[in-house]
């Protein structure tokens, strides 16, 4: 309730009156304390951007935009790189993979007779490198390891070591020497 406004109504005061001008006044005047708590903030905010504006006042605005567009270029540049890093790595493993697969028994030397350019630029990788395994097992089956057994070994040729009188007799026999005794 405003108690001065009793005074000035007098007898034609009510409550509705009262509500109605307490509603005008709160919603077109804001109080006192508000008012100034508004201003010292925009006191403040006046006075850090007259400090900001005295700290980069030397700065060179179209330096630091042609900067924030090198570092753009930069960072897509990276960007760019790890993905080829990234692609290249992935390569490498199904190659390796393929090449285990195919029980290669040399990697480096099964590479070394592929066009590894060729494959990695294939749109069907998987299909290429299997196409040129074969191709490469076909021509040059020693580097891989068939599922065939090998030849048993065969003992006792040259294993046996010639020791003493009986290795000068053997010597002189292959020679062609006569044999002393």
């Amino acid at each position: 309730m405003i108690e001065w406004m009793k005074e000035i109504l007098g007898d034609a005061y009510t409550e509705d009156i009262d509500n109605k001008i307490t509603a005008r006044l709160t919603a077109d005047y804001a109080p006192k304390a508000d008012l100034e708590a508004a201003n010292t903030a925009k006191s403040e905010a006046e006075a850090a951007l007259a400090a900001a504006n005295d700290k980069y006042k030397d700065v060179d605005i179209d330096a630091l935009r042609a900067d924030a567009e090198k570092y753009k270029a930069e960072a897509a540049q990276a960007r760019k790189d790890a993905d080829e890093r990234v692609t290249a790595v992935q390569f490498d493993g199904k190659l390796d993979a393929a090449i285990t697969a195919a029980h290669g028994r040399s990697a480096k030397a099964i590479r070394a007779l592929l066009d590894v350019d060729t494959l990695k630029g294939s749109d069907k990788q998987d299909e290429a490198i299997t196409a040129a395994l074969a191709a490469l097992q076909k021509d040059s089956g020693y580097l891989f390891e068939s599922g065939e057994t090998p030849p048993p070994y065969a003992a006792g040729t040259g294993s046996t070591a010639l020791h003493g009188a009986d290795a000068d007799t053997a010597m002189r026999q292959a020679m062609g020497l006569p044999i002393d005794n």
